[in-house]
């Protein structure tokens, strides 16, 4: 039957492995050759807007939805000036309708949902602003909003 000392010794090896590793990770974190957590903005990759073109079931219905995607900027409700220095970068949408006097903040990532225009020809312009609305960038959409059926025109 082995003695207690050499059924400890795999428990005391693995115990210093253990140890050590943990060590090493520690010094690794603090690394002063090691990037920082956080890129200052200037040094970040300019941002971009993606937008994608209405999805068409829900136009057919008068509804139209738009899916974009950012790049290199999170959309969240946060403005400001002090918030431009934020990083990663933030910011929001500024939606124009048909040249309309009315522009509004899209401030989430959600989709954006535009009900009530009349059949026919519309554009949307969408604005990627920092936090203090500086635009950093746009894209135009052309949206045809069809006729309503005559079954769908009394539907409620």
């Amino acid at each position: 039957m082995p003695s207690l000392p050499n059924l400890l010794r795999p428990l005391a090896a693995a115990s210093a492995l253990a140890l050590f590793c943990a060590a090493s990770w520690a010094e690794a974190a603090t690394d002063p050759a090691r990037p920082a957590a956080v890129i200052p903005v200037a040094s970040e990759a300019p941002a971009k807007l993606v937008v994608y073109p209405p999805l068409a079931e829900p136009l057919a219905r008068g509804v139209v939805i738009v899916q974009y995607r950012t790049e290199n900027l999170r959309i969240i409700p946060v403005f400001g000036k002090a918030a431009v220095e934020v990083s990663p970068r933030v910011g929001h949408l500024h939606v124009t309708v048909d040249d309309r006097p009315g522009t509004w903040a899209h401030t989430s990532g959600d989709p954006i949902i535009v009900v009530g225009l009349k059949p026919g020809l519309h554009k949307m312009l969408i604005e990627l602003a920092d936090p203090s609305h500086k635009i950093l960038g746009s894209e135009t959409v052309s949206v045809i909003v069809p006729e309503p059926k005559a079954a769908e025109s009394h539907a409620h």
